[in-house]
């Protein structure tokens, strides 16, 4: 076995028999070692043209709101938290959510992802009354809250099963789950930088649930803590696997899957290796691209593959866009844990997501959380004069 017949027989993926060329673990760990760069990012865009061959890329308006920074789990590569008791707690009111919701609104939003940390002192009724009173006052946003390890700390708070807070939640107006907390599904990994943030199969379980109550759900990724290319894909694996599950029982499952590096400026994680292992911490940029190859071939039934700006900056997320990914996220508005481990650009207008998907040759299309496709009002300059999409010869 060698790359080279890896790729070749990647090219004869097709939507009528998507696992018929399934990649392997073994075969895709080969892949991330050994493939060079542009091949893999040519097999991977040739697989994104064959899943969505209109040539849209998609982008969604919406904003991030972090309700709380209190949190017990004490990630050593978070510096947003504050632990109970900090001189630097905050909860946020009703109304300030509300609030924050009304600007996005004022600019067509369509999504607000509303997360926080395990917050001791918040009881179970305060999620329900919030969730009330954001579905009253903003009926047409969607409510993407709360991820799988805030939803184990409410279950421990009240006393619940997750499968009984996620019903409870749904009821009250909650729209889906966001898919952060995954960081790594390989429990080696997840020992070592969150070890108070419970087992992969914790995370799995919870959004299985949500995938039962059919709740809109996302995976997302984070690379860098010096885990090796296997265990990359051994993450995916737990994506892939658990999203067979759900569409054998008739679900959605995943609707994306997003990747980024750990930023390492300011945190624990960082300054605890500081100096050491350096060249395995962290992910460049080829790195970064490497993974999104990688993922948008392995994860052949997940429809979707987000590139991420707001960590990579708008030039490299244009490029993952040639390597896969079919979709550029979110304007944000907002974001608060990712900018506290470093990250420096966290805003970007649409004007701004629309020039950098059409300079990649692509038609930008407004979507909401769902994927569903909303009107698009063409901001980027000049896009009738860009070039289509070119066509990709096989690997």
């Amino acid at each position: 076995m060698d790359w080279q017949h890896i790729l070749l027989r990647q090219a004869g993926w097709t939507k009528d028999d998507p696992t018929a060329v399934r990649l392997s673990i073994d075969e895709a760990s080969l892949l991330y070692d050994e493939a060079p760069l542009h091949q893999l990012m040519q097999a991977a865009h040739q697989r994104r043209m064959a899943m969505h061959p209109e040539g849209y890329v998609t982008y969604l308006i919406d904003r991030n709101i972090n309700y709380t920074n209190v949190c017990t789990i004490n990630c050593q590569f978070c510096s947003f938290y504050r632990p109970p008791g900090h001189d630097e707690t905050y909860t946020q009111t009703y109304e300030e959510i509300s609030q924050r919701v009304r600007e996005l609104e004022a600019i067509n939003g369509s999504r607000i992802l509303m997360q926080g940390g395990v917050n001791p002192d918040l009881p179970f009724q305060w999620y329900i009354d919030l969730i009330h009173h954001l579905r009253e006052q903003h009926p047409t946003i969607d409510l993407d809250c709360f991820s799988p390890i805030e939803i184990e700390g409410l279950a421990e708070v009240c006393g619940m099963s997750t499968l009984e807070v996620l019903s409870s939640l749904k009821e009250a107006g909650m729209h889906g789950l966001p898919g952060g907390g995954a960081e790594m599904l390989v429990e080696d990994v997840r020992n070592d930088v969150s070890p108070k943030k419970g087992s992969p199969q914790n995370w799995l379980r919870v959004m299985e649930e949500a995938q039962s109550l059919d709740l809109t759900t996302s995976a997302t990724n984070v690379i860098g803590f010096g885990e090796t290319n296997r265990q990359r894909v051994q993450h995916m694996d737990a994506i892939r696997e658990l999203q067979e599950r759900t569409h054998l029982n008739g679900g959605t499952g995943f609707t994306s899957f997003i990747a980024w590096p750990v930023q390492l400026e300011v945190n624990s994680f960082g300054r605890r290796n500081r100096g050491q292992n350096k060249h395995t911490l962290g992910a460049g940029s080829s790195e970064y691209l490497r993974h999104v190859a990688i993922s948008r071939l392995y994860l052949d039934n997940v429809e979707h593959i987000q590139s991420s700006w707001p960590t990579m900056g708008l030039k490299v997320a244009q490029m993952a866009l040639l390597a896969g990914a079919d979709d550029a996220g979110s304007t944000m508005m907002e974001e608060n844990v990712v900018s506290a481990s470093g990250t420096t650009k966290l805003d970007a207008s649409e004007y701004e997501l629309q020039t950098s998907i059409c300079r990649a040759g692509f038609t930008p299309l407004r979507r909401d959380s769902d994927y569903a496709r909303l009107t698009t009002v063409q901001l980027a300059e000049d896009v009738s004069q860009l070039p289509a999409p070119m066509p990709v010869v096989g690997p």
